[in-house]
């Protein structure tokens, strides 16, 4: 995974417009940046707007009318940002507290999945996600309860062995179901679920966004899809059948070989996708919208041919040459340097504008934001293609450090965020100039990783307990880059 980091000369600001107020222009200016109203009192004071100034250093030409200049002769910027009202009086009693995750008490499942099969029937309102699972017990003969994570799901049904449970047969809460129970040995778990993608906010799990479904599911997104034990020691093959209004979803993807398509009645259409590497559930991607592609082949070092394919909004696809250009070269350099042949007959890539994770190596389907995936010649810089250039190879990489060989927990993210930096530092290096590819991330260490190993926010590169998975992400320059520059040390 890769975050999406905007390049810019000051923290402050970030080279994309800011509620439009902002041309796509380099800014350069200060890092001082005020947020007004931090305070309760004040923020119940400004319910709906927070003013937020930036002083700027540059006689940067705004294309709007002249603003005032202060004794100084900078530029000043006000502008309003929508909030929600912040409520009078928060009930303490009904927040729950946080529950801390500690490395030391990780505990083997007491279920494995073998298999699992979803459906999904696409909607504009709601959307039913049924799941087939074939389940086993780690220990021949338990049959302890399995506790599956789920959140923001309405439960429709459970069946095991085809006969549906009873209500007294579960426990079903805000974030678990829990079957009691069980069978002594292997079984058949199904489950139907219904859940709103297009009243997703927080961009996890199946979202619907620009008219588009869409997933995100690292680190624990897949619990707002299905109920499952979502964890990534939990690795399973998988399918999926998708079907959705032809006319408005005509593309329809996810993870794995094609195996069959086609019309049903009522202007609909399906899809079945076939992965048949197991993955945990964290590697699980489905796109579905109105897509075109720029396609190609690439033939392995075996003589196998793999079909390429990225999509995109249909005005985007000329911007995709360079992208196509990155992947065929990470795929041979792949199979050249470290022996790693392509294992799938397909690779998709989805590039969209509103993907909030910046890049994710999906198996077989990586979705990105646009940024890191379109260049032209008109409007890109060298940087820019050079950062394509790196992602795309880091996103690719994943197939064998991070999907095939993944992690027993999310305390060993640095294992395979920092394998597959190396490699694609490795890749940029080859691709282009080592000595300059060397010193810019040299610079990133120092602009971004010792300030925070110097202060508030300093942690080891695994470290021992967590709250939310999610703040892993937010120290991406510790957990991506500390291992890969230890990695680069060694060799």
């Amino acid at each position: 995974m890769a975050r999406l980091v905007l390049p810019c000369k000051s923290s402050a600001f970030v080279r994309t417009s800011l509620l439009g107020l902002i041309s796509s222009a380099p800014l350069q200016c200060t890092s001082r940046v005020r947020l007004l109203g931090n305070s309760a009192k004040r923020l119940s004071r400004y319910k709906r707007f927070l003013t937020l100034e930036a002083t700027c250093s540059r006689n940067y030409r705004f294309p709007y009318t002249a603003l005032p200049r202060d004794k100084q002769g900078s530029r000043r910027l006000i502008c309003s940002v929508a909030t929600e009202s912040f409520p009078d009086q928060v009930d303490e009693s009904k927040m729950a507290a946080p529950k801390e995750i500690f490395l030391k008490d990780y505990k083997m499942p007491d279920y494995y999945f073998d298999s699992v099969d979803l459906d999904f029937l696409l909607g504009e309102e709601k959307t039913i996600v049924g799941s087939k699972i074939c389940v086993f017990p780690r220990v021949e003969g338990s049959s302890s309860p399995l506790v599956l994570d789920g959140t923001d799901l309405k439960l429709l049904s459970v069946r095991i062995n085809g006969k549906d449970l009873k209500e007294e047969d579960y426990n079903l809460d805000s974030g678990h179901l829990t079957l009691k129970s069980l069978p002594s040995g292997a079984f058949t778990l199904e489950i139907l679920t219904e859940m709103y993608p297009h009243k997703n906010t927080s961009l996890e799990g199946l979202y619907k966004s620009s008219g588009n479904f869409c997933t995100q599911c690292e680190a624990e997104g897949f619990r707002k899809i299905t109920f499952y034990q979502d964890r990534p020691d939990i690795m399973a093959k998988y399918t999926c059948r998708i079907e959705a209004d032809k006319s408005l979803y005509p593309v329809l993807l996810s993870n794995g070989n094609l195996r069959e398509q086609g019309d049903l009645e009522g202007n609909r259409h399906y899809a079945l996708w076939e992965d048949p590497f197991k993955k945990p559930c964290y590697l699980f991607a489905l796109v579905a919208g109105q897509l075109e592609s720029r396609d190609d082949t690439f033939i392995t070092h075996s003589g196998r041919k793999v079909a390429l394919r990225i999509w995109t909004p249909a005005q985007d696809v000329a911007k995709t040459a360079h992208a196509m250009y990155s992947l065929k070269a990470a795929m041979k350099w792949d199979e050249d340097v470290f022996g790693r042949e392509y294992d799938l007959d397909l690779f998709n890539i989805v590039a969209v504008p509103d993907f909030n994770m910046g890049a994710m190596e999906n198996k077989s389907l990586n979705i990105f934001n646009s940024k890191l995936v379109l260049a032209s010649p008109e409007t890109a810089s060298d940087a820019d293609y050079a950062a394509i250039l790196g992602v795309i190879g880091h996103e690719y990489f994943h197939n064998w450090t991070g999907n095939r060989v993944t992690c027993r927990d999310w305390f060993q993210l640095s294992l395979k965020e920092g394998l597959t930096v190396f490699r694609d530092q490795e890749f940029s290096s080859d691709m282009g100039s080592r000595p300059v590819k060397r010193i810019s991330d040299v610079s990133k260490l120092r602009n971004y990783q010792f300030p925070q190993d110097a202060g508030p926010m300093a942690h080891p590169v695994r470290p021992h307990s967590y709250i939310k998975m999610d703040n892993f992400y937010t120290g991406e320059f510790s957990i991506f880059s500390n291992l890969g520059e230890g990695l680069f040390c060694l060799s």
